[in-house]
Parts: structure tokens; C-alpha cells; sequence
């Protein structure tokens, strides 16, 4: 019987194999071949990780590549190979972007006309990137795969060549690639600090007595990891980038990439970290706040949107922040909640920008007030995006309520709570307005999203509506699946993972509660309420009424002179984020 280890190769070997002959042979295949064959390998892809996560749930599944194991070096304290290692929840979580790849390969049936395969092949070395940074156990490695994926990322934004996607593409490019300077650096002074790149003998290297060369290769760690992440201050590139991308595109970056961020810090910190009590106090006590704020002002600016794609990024950067405080939780709980929201937001959110894809293709727009009433024959996806702004809102039912609420229980914040109701509220009232203005016809007089940047967009228009809404029906499915059906695994993971890398026992707490009371009404009540009020504001005209209406939108406005667009602006606010990171770290 074959061992499952050495079958982890597959899980980047079939997506790099299927893009390189996709290159090779497009010219010759039938027309759609290339959608097909990457369809295929992305479903065959998240069946394997599927498989991979229920066989390493109680024992980790670790691949030495060319037989470089531990023994073959002959001390104990020296590791030469390169591994893989397909625990549950890495696996778990490369399941969920294999599937997310796959709903947006049906969704891009035809999009393109004549490309000869490169849109798919640059869609496969993007997914292997994505797996391949979930399962390494080497940290050099995790930076190849981060590079891997950056640069296939940076080609699908600006893939339709258009002067705005290539300004979108620039931004994403100079703000990332200098994160990816700083995880090199990183990476090079804890080389220097230990000696190898191996998580586990790092781990052993710096337990309890990391110094300062260990804080200063976190902060630089954590810095390239929370840029890709967007998360406050590091997030202006991120609604750029969606503004412009290919919608099938933005499926994967809102539903993927950046939780890579949040998700690859995590396995930092648990990997390389676990007993240095400098890092892992910054992450219990200093991280939660990066997410408070990122929630908040995330939700704020997606309030003030009037662009459908640009709306749903904001959106994004305000569920990370609660995904962040996930992360920060540090323990079994915390954890399987944050995988959870990893989960349900990714499916949600890949849903929704579907939705603001079929907009463009039937309409070539999705800017909410001029598409003002022009959705009501498209009733099918006003309802699917209806559905999907209430889960957002968390609603109390699905994947999404109940990791934001297991997430709450195990930190006990009373700020995460607030700005988890702030941000969730505010993100699916605006939402449900921009549904109510396109499908139908429901508006009051614009507030602060009438000064908002919008987009003049153009995507293939003869693909048949029922392809499309298929991958977005069955996304938001399983969005709204119990809960029940994934936590116990997921717990169960999450703690043989802290378990086996020696989490410090105090940080690990017990199971929330599971019970359904009336404030899980309230986030979603006070969505539709915001929603409301949107349609049915008046058009100020009274001197008092003009006056107010300013003084309200004056703080979006500011909101909207901070996201400039220019990245001289972008990277100054990422210098400031990293003093802030190590001077959160400091005063610890």
C-alpha cells in the first residue's frame, strides 16, 4: 500500500504539470480544453487536500523531498532536506482554495477568446504557490512559494491591459515586493540567529531565549505576512488591485490570497515561535489590536463605497482583521474559529464577487448608483447576493456566525466584540443597499458613497447567466452549511497542532458556549436597519440638513484622501505600520 506521505509531492506537482502543458499545447487543443482540464485538476486537487487533512488529523503526514530526511545528515541538530507537511489544518485550508479555484475556472468559461491557456496557467502556478506556502516546513521555501505567488498575482491584475489595471498592478507590485524584501530579511537574520530553516529545529533554537535578533526577524515577518493579509496600515493596495482585476480574479484574492497572509503568520508563530514569550505576548496582546482596527475602519470605508468590487474589498480587509484576532487567540478554540471564518468568508466572499461580475458582463458596470434599478430581470443574482450580505452581516446561521462567535468566546474582549458588530453590520448594510438600488430600484438620496471612486469596466458579455450563478449558488451552499459539520474537526486539529508544538498551556481555554440567544440577532438587525436608512434618506435642502449631511460624510471623505491611489503614499503608511509592529513589541 502506498504510503499517503509520499503522495504530498501531487498537491503542487499536478497544478505545475497541468499548467506547463497547458502552455505547450494550447494552440493544438479544442477550443474550452484549457477550462476543462484546469477545472479538473483544481476539483481532483481539493478532493487529495481533503483526503490529506482527514489522514493527518492525529499524525501529521511529512514528506522529506529526495530522501534528504533528518537521518541522512547524521546529527541531530542538522536538517539538509526540504520538507512537506500535510497537517490538518494546512490541508484543510489548501482544500478550501483548490475549491474556490476551481467555482472561479466554471465561473471564467469563456471569458477569454483568444489567450492560448495563459490565463489558466497562470491561475495553476497561483494555486501550487497557495498550497505549496500552506504545506512548507521550511522557511526559505515558504518565501519561494510567497514570491511564486505574488508574481502570478501581480500578472492576473493587470491580465486585461487596460491603463487602470496596470496602475492597480503597480501599486500591488512595489507594496508587495518590498514586503517580500522584508521577509528576506527576516529570514536571513534568523538564519543568523539559528543556524538552519527548518521550522522545528528553529523552534528548538530560540525556545525562551530568542533575544533580539529573534524579535527584530518576527517583526519583519510579520510585517511582509500582514501586508499581503491588508491589514491596517497595510492594506491600501489590496481595493486597488480588485478594482481592476478580472472578477474570476478577484474571487481568488478576497477568498484566498490575503487569509494566506493571516494563515501563514499563524503557522509562523506556532512553527518557529512557540516558546518565545516575547513573540507569542505580542501576538496574544498586540495583534488583537491591529485587528480592532482594521475591522472598524474596514467596515467604515466599505459604508462610503459605491463600486461594487471596490465595496466587497473593504469588506475583505474588515473580516481579516477579525480572522487576525483569530489568530491572536492562541488557543485550540481560537484557532478552529479562525480556520472556520477562513472558510466561510472565503465562500461567501468568492460568491459575491461572482455577482459583481455578472453586474459587469451584462451591464459593463457595477458601481451601484449607475446601475440604478437595471438589475431587476437578473432577480436570481440579486437574491443570491441578498442571501450573501446577510451572512456577512452574520446573520445566525452558516459557517460565518459561528467561528465570529467562537472567535469571540475564546478571546473575551469586549473590543473585538464591538468592532466585530461595527464592521460585520456595516459591510452587509452596504451590501443590502447596493442590492436594493440595482435589483430593485429601492433608493434615497446617495450619502457618503456619492463622492466614492468608481471604475468604467468592461468584461466578456456572451456567457451564458445560469454558468455563472452556478458556482456562486453552490458556493454560498456551502456557506450555509451547520457549523457543526466542520468545528469538532477543526478543534480537534487545531489542538493536536498547538499540542504538538508545545503552545505554553496557560494561553489555551476552554469551549464557548453553543447556544442561540436574541443578541445573535443584533449584527444583522442593525445591517437591515443601516440599509433602511440609506433608502430612505432625503436629499438635503434646508441650510441645518446641508450642514449635516457634510459634517457626516466628512470622515469618509477623509477615508477616501487617505486610499490616494498613489503608492509613494501606500509605502509611507507601510513604514509606519512596521515602527508600529515594533514598537507594539518593545513596550511589551
Amino acid at each position: 500500500m502506498t504510503d499517503p506521505a509520499s503522495l504530498l509531492p501531487l498537491a503542487v506537482l499536478l497544478p505545475l504539470g497541468a499548467a506547463a502543458a497547458l502552455l505547450m499545447l494550447s494552440h493544438w487543443l479544442p477550443p474550452r480544453s484549457a477550462d476543462l482540464a484546469a477545472t479538473i485538476v483544481s476539483l481532483l486537487l481539493a478532493l487529495f487536500c481533503g483526503w490529506l487533512a482527514w489522514r493527518g488529523l492525529n499524525q501529521p503526514l511529512i514528506h522529506w523531498f529526495a530522501g534528504w530526511t533528518p537521518a541522512s545528515a547524521g546529527r541531530p541538530d542538522v536538517r539538509l532536506g526540504i520538507s512537506f507537511v500535510a497537517d490538518a489544518p494546512s490541508a484543510a485550508v489548501s482544500a478550501l482554495y483548490a475549491l474556490l479555484f476551481a467555482a472561479s475556472f466554471v465561473f471564467s468559461w469563456g471569458y477569454f477568446d483568444k489567450v492560448h491557456a495563459h490565463f489558466q496557467v497562470l491561475m495553476l502556478l497561483f494555486l501550487a504557490a497557495m498550497i505549496g506556502f500552506c504545506m512548507t516546513r521550511d522557511l526559505f521555501n515558504l518565501f519561494v512559494w510567497f514570491e511564486l505567488m505574488s508574481i502570478a498575482a501581480f500578472a492576473l491584475t493587470a491580465y486585461p491591459l487596460r491603463e487602470s489595471s496596470l496602475e492597480g498592478a503597480l501599486n500591488f507590485i512595489v507594496t508587495n515586493t518590498i514586503a517580500s524584501f522584508s521577509m528576506l530579511m527576516g529570514i536571513g537574520i534568523l538564519y543568523a540567529r539559528t543556524g538552519t530553516l527548518d521550522f522545528a529545529l528553529m523552534a528548538q533554537a530560540l525556545a525562551g531565549h530568542g533575544g533580539a535578533l529573534a524579535a527584530g526577524g518576527f517583526c519583519l515577518l510579520a510585517f511582509a505576512l500582514l501586508t499581503k493579509a491588508a491589514i491596517v496600515p497595510f492594506h491600501f493596495w489590496l481595493s486597488d488591485a480588485h478594482a481592476v482585476a478580472p472578477s474570476p480574479v478577484s474571487v481568488i484574492f478576497s477568498g484566498a490570497m490575503v487569509s494566506a497572509g493571516c494563515f501563514g503568520l499563524f503557522k509562523i508563530v506556532i512553527g518557529i515561535f512557540p516558546l518565545d514569550r516575547a513573540v507569542i505576548a505580542f501576538v496574544h496582546d498586540g495583534l488583537p489590536w491591529f485587528g480592532i482596527v482594521t475591522a472598524i475602519l474596514g467596515g467604515l470605508t466599505a459604508w462610503a463605497q459605491r463600486h461594487l468590487k471596490r465595496l466587497l474589498a473593504f469588506s475583505t480587509i474588515a473580516h481579516l482583521g477579525i480572522v487576525l484576532v483569530g489568530v491572536a487567540t492562541l488557543t485550540p478554540e481560537g484557532e478552529a474559529g479562525m480556520l472556520l471564518y477562513i472558510g466561510g468568508h472565503g465562500l461567501i466572499k468568492g460568491a459575491l464577487f461572482m455577482i459583481a461580475g455578472i453586474l459587469l458582463a451584462r451591464f459593463n458596470s457595477c458601481d451601484e448608483i449607475a446601475l440604478y434599478g437595471r438589475g431587476r430581470a437578473l432577480w436570481p443574482a440579486g437574491l443570491a447576493m441578498g442571501v450573501g450580505a446577510l451572512l456577512l452581516a452574520n446573520a445566525p446561521v452558516g459557517l460565518l456566525y459561528r467561528a465570529g462567535d467562537v472567535i469571540d468566546n475564546a478571546l473575551g474582549w469586549r473590543a473585538e466584540s464591538i468592532a466585530a458588530v461595527l464592521s460585520s453590520a456595516l459591510t452587509g448594510g452596504a451590501l443590502l443597499r447596493a442590492a436594493a438600488r440595482i435589483f430593485l430600484g429601492c433608493s434615497g438620496a446617495p450619502g457618503p458613497e456619492r463622492s466614492a471612486p468608481t471604475e468604467r469596466e468592461r468584461e466578456k458579455s456572451d456567457r451564458p447567466l445560469w454558468l455563472m450563478l452556478l458556482p456562486c449558488c453552490l458556493l454560498l451552499v456551502l456557506a450555509l452549511l451547520p457549523a457543526n459539520l466542520l468545528e469538532p474537526f477543526l478543534r480537534r486539529a487545531a489542538r493536536n497542532l498547538l499540542t504538538a508544538s508545545n503552545m505554553h498551556p496557560a494561553v489555551m481555554n476552554g469551549a464557548p458556549p453553543d447556544a442561540l440567544t436574541p443578541s445573535a440577532f443584533l449584527t444583522p438587525g442593525l445591517a437591515v436597519a443601516l440599509a433602511l436608512l440609506s433608502i430612505l434618506r432625503l436629499r438635503p435642502v434646508g441650510r441645518f440638513a446641508r450642514f449635516a449631511a457634510r459634517l457626516e460624510t466628512l470622515p469618509f471623505r477623509v477615508l477616501h484622501i487617505l486610499h490616494s491611489g498613489l503608492v509613494t503614499d501606500y509605502v509611507m503608511w507601510m513604514a509606519l505600520g512596521l515602527s508600529a509592529i515594533a514598537m507594539v513589541f518593545y513596550l511589551r
